[in-house]
């Protein structure tokens, strides 16, 4: 079944008409042309699919186009550009947050959405404490974006460009 589906991606009113099962990350990349974000196991194990939905970070392989009618849906491409890269953009490059780069765009919007959940104070597995007040060790970096995989392993500059981010180390643009 067909269906018409407005949906609002990266600040602008976009109509989707897909089939009811089309997933949200299909229905980005080939319908709406949005190809940063990637499919890689199409199960919800990897993490190169994250997008962000009303502030939350999800596998967009994992959920329905149909399902976000009215939600805010950000992409890497609504975060920035090459031109005006965000803050985590920036220490991606300049700490080598990447390597072959498939990996980069669902990184980069699980970190955005996890530096908001620990401003928001939000605990994880590691956490010490459940009171809202987060440090954002190495340990805690690594636990909050466990499920964003790197197979070329570039995680000690992922966490190096989390960590500038969150501290505000770096705030001109490259």
């Amino acid at each position: 079944m067909t269906l018409k589906t407005p949906l609002h991606v990266n600040g602008e009113e976009r109509m989707l008409v897909a089939d009811s099962r089309t997933s949200l990350l299909d229905a980005l990349r080939h319908h709406l042309g949005l190809t940063g974000t990637k499919k890689g196991c199409d199960h919800g194990q990897c993490g190169a699919c994250t997008v962000i939905i009303n502030g939350r970070r999800i596998n967009s392989c994992l959920t329905l186009a149909c399902m976000h009618d009215g939600d805010e849906i950000t992409t890497i491409e609504g975060l920035g550009t090459p031109e005006d890269m965000s803050a985590l953009q920036s220490a991606f490059v300049r700490h080598d947050g990447f390597q072959c780069g498939y990996c980069t765009a669902g990184q980069i919007c699980s970190a955005t959405a996890m530096l908001d959940e620990a401003k928001a104070g939000w605990p994880s597995n590691v956490s010490d404490t459940l009171d809202g007040d987060v440090s954002l060790s190495d340990a805690e970096i690594s636990e909050r974006m466990s499920g964003n995989l790197c197979r070329c392993s570039a995680y000690p500059g992922i966490v190096k460009a989390i960590r500038e981010a969150a501290e505000g180390e770096h705030d001109e643009k490259l």
